[in-house]
């Protein structure tokens, strides 16, 4: 099939690598010509393993291009994916006005009836209200088909999600729309969920939050561990071997970040609340996530008293490893309160510091190695469990640093190697080792 993706985002690239290398004839658009310039040589502006590998095989191959021109995406199109961004607006509901733009501009250049097939997480009703903003725009004898196919890609995994997914959600109120868009998913062997359009919707804002109601709830039973001395590793394990509650997002740590559970959880939080709806559980997984971010800064000021002229390094800046994605991750926070009780603040990250130095520029400093970071460093904080980093010899960071004392946010050693290196350890739902 010809296949059009608008947008060249995380969720647009992926899915058209993904849908070119399984055989598709992919264009995918966007309005930024230097970004297109750039992906036509193959050239990824995301930071996702294997991702360039598939662009540039699918480049090569015929199957991939990329366009900035709307007339030459839209008008042969025998379908369009939609994969652009919703980002949050100030009450913490879905900004729908790119996708609002994306369905007008799909009206005007289209010439024959297609099939929209919406990726970007939209609110229950909006697929409904795309179909209406590009029907009334065209003539009458051209069918408009709208499909909710949510995306489930966890950044960093993307491309193996992709080929190794739990499911594949289509929802359509016209079935012979979702039985093509079926068609187009074969290949990949999924199992197929066929839902109702508003189904579809919920089905992604429910996961999301379901996920990060579990990081949320082992967090807070890692808070208890605390204070009542029991070990939250050895918690998450005894949990997690009961089937029906499973060992994933069971690892606490300084709670969850990124483009996706931080948005959706308000997204839905805000859709509740305009059909009247109290979401009492929903609002609590925000307010415990928004207060764990902060935990390790105050067990630190706990600990000092005062963190003014301390030599402070943060090891980690993305939300999780394996991404460049900096959106809601703690570091910004913890970067934040440090410069604001003056501490002097180095930190490392092997992907992302060139987006954190955009924020901060020399307000603090940048270093090459987790090593060169701890040089001389009276207090580290670890908050991305990089291989770079929870890879790190104990006995050489007591040797770097000039107080060895480290805040553990992703509990990337164990008790018995910090007691042994004689370093004061903090971390998450274990007992410090002083």
């Amino acid at each position: 099939m010809n296949i059009t993706i608008t947008g060249t985002g995380y969720v647009g690239l992926v899915t058209g690598a993904c849908l070119a290398e399984i055989g598709h004839r992919i264009i995918c658009y966007d309005i930024d010509t230097e970004k297109i310039a750039s992906l036509n040589m193959g050239i990824s502006p995301i930071y996702e393993p294997g991702l360039e590998e598939l662009l540039k095989r699918n480049i090569q191959n015929g199957r991939l291009s990329f366009t900035p021109n709307a007339g030459e995406a839209y008008s042969k199109a025998d379908c369009i994916f939609l994969a652009v961004g919703t980002p949050a607006n100030k009450d913490g509901s879905a900004n729908l006005t790119f996708i609002e733009q994306a369905a007008i501009q799909i009206a005007e250049n289209i010439e024959k009836s297609i099939i929209v097939v919406t990726k970007s997480t939209v609110p229950v009703g909006t697929n409904e209200q795309i179909g209406s903003i590009i029907q009334e725009r065209v003539s009458p004898n051209i069918k408009i088909d709208v499909v909710s196919n949510p995306e489930f890609l966890r950044e960093g995994t993307a491309i193996h999600d992709t080929f190794h997914g739990d499911r594949i959600v289509i929802g359509s109120n016209n079935q012979k729309a979702g039985k093509l868009i079926e068609k187009i998913y074969e290949p990949f062997k999924l199992p197929i969920v066929h839902t109702d359009i508003r189904s579809a919707e919920m089905i992604k804002y429910a996961s999301n939050s379901f996920l990060a109601l579990k990081i949320s709830f082992i967090n807070e039973i890692a808070n208890l561990c605390e204070k009542v001395g029991a070990n939250i590793e050895h918690i998450s394990t005894g949990v997690g071997l009961d089937q029906r509650i499973g060992k994933q997002f069971l690892q606490a740590g300084i709670g969850f970040g990124g483009s996706c559970f931080p948005k959706d959880i308000n997204a839905l939080n805000q859709l509740a609340k305009e059909f009247d709806y109290d979401f009492k559980i929903l609002q609590s997984v925000i307010d415990v996530n928004r207060l764990q971010k902060e935990r390790l800064f105050y067990k630190a000021k706990e600990h000092f008293g005062t963190l003014s002229g301390k030599k402070a390094v943060i090891l980690g800046l993305t939300f999780k490893p394996n991404t460049d994605d900096i959106r809601d991750a703690a570091s910004l926070q913890l970067i934040q309160e440090l410069l604001i009780e003056q501490a002097e603040v180095t930190v490392y990250d092997p992907i992302a510091m060139p987006k954190v130095e955009k924020l901060f520029g020399d307000k603090i400093t940048y270093a090459s190695s987790a090593e060169l970071a701890l040089e001389g460093s009276e207090v580290a904080f670890l908050l991305t469990e990089w291989d770079q980093i929870k890879n790190l010899e104990l006995a050489k960071v007591k040797e770097k640093m000039t107080t060895p004392i480290l805040f553990d946010g992703r509990n990337c050693f164990q008790l018995e190697d910090a007691q042994k290196h004689m370093i004061q350890y903090y971390s998450i739902g274990r007992a410090p080792i002083l």
